[in-house]
């Protein structure tokens, strides 16, 4: 299980840039899941190899329903953002190394273009055995990611020029729930 921050260079904008093309060679229709995270608690993360997908919890064990969305007028947990899913390309690429992947908080990682021409909200992608919907609420870097990250990288992913690629990711939500292991198939729906 990872806690807390470990400490990491910080990438200028150039360099995280330079890094797009790489980026933009994910496959458009049927990728790869490649990392699965669970955020039991705050500032928690455990990588599974296999997760169970919920129509009520999203992540079964990620603490995404207790701890509630700013978003939401009373508080409770955004139901169009239930599962946050980012490229692990834009991962990679922003954390660095493999083992701080994990820090950027979501729950999916995975090798598919997830740019919104690509994936606009109402797409359906099936993840192993379940099914989620791409979310119209954007996924957009917070203060957490920055002081991991570094301010570059949050306005790499957050700037307005370029937050139709969805380098922060989408957010989602469970319409068939089902398993999801590390290695599985994810492709778009038709």
């Amino acid at each position: 299980m990872l806690s807390g921050m470990s400490v990491a260079e910080h990438f200028d904008y150039a360099t995280l840039e330079a890094g797009l093309p790489r980026v933009f060679a994910s496959p458009a229709d049927e990728g790869r899941v490649e990392l699965i995270v669970r955020r039991p608690a705050e500032g928690e993360r455990e990588t599974l190899d296999e997760g169970k997908l919920d129509l009520t919890e999203g992540l079964v064990g990620d603490n995404w329903l207790e701890r509630g969305s700013t978003s939401m007028p009373d508080g409770s947990a955004n139901p169009k953002a239930q599962l946050t899913v980012m490229n692990a390309r834009v991962a990679a690429l922003v954390a660095g190394s493999s083992e701080r992947v994990p820090l950027a908080g979501d729950q999916l990682f995975v090798d598919l273009d997830l740019r919104a021409a690509n994936l606009p909200p109402g797409t359906r992608l099936s993840v192993g055995t379940a099914v989620i919907e791409v979310s119209e609420v954007p996924h957009l870097g917070c203060q957490k990611f920055m002081a991991r990250f570094g301010k570059d990288a949050h306005r790499f992913v957050s700037s307005k020029e370029n937050r139709a690629l969805n380098l922060r990711g989408i957010n989602a939500f469970v319409v068939e729930p089902g398993t999801v292991r590390t290695g599985d198939s994810v492709h778009k729906l038709y």
